[in-house]
């Protein structure tokens, strides 16, 4: 970087694009970490067949191209005003390509697709992995080291890359023969963008992204040669692993007419952490958007799960590496999308108003697994369904129970966390689109009883790599300065709680959560062949 880079005239800023499940948003911030413009496009997912869910490499590009010209037009800047850009992603949405030509094998593999599922159940009941767990307890037992009972209670999920992985191996003949040339590299979105970015250059990824792969040992910090020969994924294609922060080169100039450093790749639920300012051991943040996120930061080391949480990387920043526990259920956002197509309401603001229209939600309880379920219960076989339907059941019910489906879904995976790791809960913050309805954020508070935080600005992955960014060059210099940028929009308190035995939830709510749970069982393994 020159030195006019360094010199921070007043004009410069920080660019942060965050490619989502649903969207690709850039914004533009000033020192103060307001936005100063912003462009979004939508994403469009693929569905070839049942279960299958892709995207268009392409199409992803393309879009990323016009978010960033388009937020620095709307800022009303030029491209040489920017001082750095970060990236964050969605996770465990992978492609492979020809590492000469760049040209995609096949397209960006979700990760919601469900194409692996009978794979990953098959492995999950397997001699291999009983043998596996076995050897790894009894090694737990003579050496007391936490990477072998990780080792002896690992469960695989389709959300992980490892087995949707496997399965390009096996299916996409022209993958196996790159591999066998060594021509094949392999990517999460991060991975493609910098390549694209960077005209082949690099080939990188960072540990908050590697670690949610399901291929990375978040205890060695690097790519699991154990897995990989276990369930035969080559090494050879996976891209090298470099801190948050590390200066990841230049944009090409002929992309933006400009080169710009990028200076922070991450992955978005770990962005959204670093956003709300969640340095601290038992700060947790809730993301809502397509699913749910929870992640509480662990510090500096990774927790060991019996119940599903998964331990990532949040960030590694020179030689500090934080650890996060995450739980998450994959249908959120997905489940309102839903219920607007089915047209019980037109506009999602309005389905806040239409919860609390009714007093209750008349019985009917909302199962959100149109992708199964993850942690606690870990059925990637669960239907979605809706239960204790009545001709007295009204779309304001219905919305409710949508809506409470979300809040009971939030109350699971808070006691999982409680449960597991024993940390005292520092503060809690929540971000994405579901969190700017009021129903959810109430009822969670109530369900949590404690107090729930709400930022001003909800979409805090674009944030959080900025931050990354920017403190890399310098454009923020401390931490303690970024928790000064924070502004909040509203704290939600638990209402109508006991007082007696705190983390009891709103008397009232016992029997629905009650309803819901016998709901839930009767959904899990509903698609397992006869």
């Amino acid at each position: 970087m020159g030195s006019q880079r360094n010199g921070f005239k007043k004009e410069s800023f920080m660019l942060s694009v965050d490619v989502g499940t649903t969207s690709i948003r850039c914004h533009v911030y000033d020192k103060e970490a307001t936005i100063r413009g912003s462009c979004t496009t939508k994403v469009f997912p693929l569905y070839p067949e049942v279960g299958h869910v892709e995207m268009d490499p392409e199409a992803l590009w393309k879009g990323f191209i016009t978010v960033v010209k388009g937020a620095v037009q709307d800022a009303g800047l030029q491209m040489r005003q920017i001082e750095a850009l970060g990236i964050s992603t969605q996770r465990g949405t992978f492609t492979t390509w020809d590492r000469k030509t760049g040209v995609p094998f096949h397209n960006f593999i979700s990760w919601q697709d469900q194409r692996a599922a009978d794979l990953v159940k098959s492995w999950n009941k397997s001699c291999t992995m009983k043998a596996i767990h076995g050897v790894m307890k009894g090694l737990y037992f003579m050496t007391r080291q936490k990477r072998l009972l990780a080792a002896s209670l690992i469960v695989f999920s389709t959300q992980h890359v490892t087995f949707r992985l496997v399965w390009a191996l096996t299916y996409y003949k022209q993958v196996r023969q790159a591999v066998t040339e060594g021509n094949c590299c392999f990517g999460t979105i991060d991975t493609w963008l910098l390549f694209k970015l960077t005209k082949g250059h690099i080939h990188s990824t960072d540990y908050s992204n590697a670690s949610a792969t399901g291929i990375f040992d978040s205890y060695q910090m690097c790519w699991s040669g154990f897995l990989c020969s276990l369930v035969s994924l080559p090494l050879t294609i996976f891209p090298k692993v470099e801190d948050t922060g590390h200066d990841f080169g230049s944009t090409d100039p002929s992309i933006f007419g400009v080169s710009i450093p990028i200076m922070s790749v991450m992955a978005d639920q770990q962005a959204a952490m670093f956003g709300e300012c969640c340095f601290d051991v038992g700060d947790v943040k809730i993301t809502m958007g397509t699913g749910t996120f929870m992640n509480i930061n662990t510090g500096s080391k990774p927790h060991t799960s019996v119940a599903g949480l998964y331990p990532v990387v949040g960030w590694k920043i020179g030689p500090e590496v934080v650890y996060l526990a995450e739980g998450n259920a994959a249908d959120t956002g997905t489940a309102i999308k839903w219920a607007q197509e089915l047209e019980l309401f037109s506009d999602v603001q309005e389905t806040s108003a239409m919860a609390y229209s009714v007093n209750d939600s008349d019985g009917v309880c909302f199962v959100p697994s149109f992708s199964g379920l993850q942690a606690p219960l870990n059925d990637p076989k669960a239907c979605a369904s809706l239960m204790g339907l009545k001709p007295s059941t009204t779309k304001s019910h219905l919305v409710r129970a949508i809506l409470e489906s979300v809040a009971f879904r939030n109350k699971q995976l808070y006691e999982t966390m409680l449960k597991e790791t024993h940390i005292p809960i520092a503060k809690i913050r929540v971000d994405g689109g579901v969190s700017s309805n009021d129903f959810i954020m109430q009822l969670t508070a109530d369900l949590f009883t404690r107090k729930v935080a709400r930022p001003e600005h909800h979409e805090m992955s674009c944030l959080g790599a900025a931050f990354v960014a920017g403190l890399g060059v310098g454009f923020w210099r401390t931490r303690e300065d970024l928790k000064k940028l924070q502004n909040m929009d509203q704290e939600f308190l638990p209402q109508g709680a006991p007082k007696e035995g705190a983390g009891s939830p709103n008397r009232e709510y016992i029997p629905v959560l009650q309803s819901w749970e016998r709901a839930i069982r009767r959904s899990m393994n509903w698609y397992s062949k006869p």
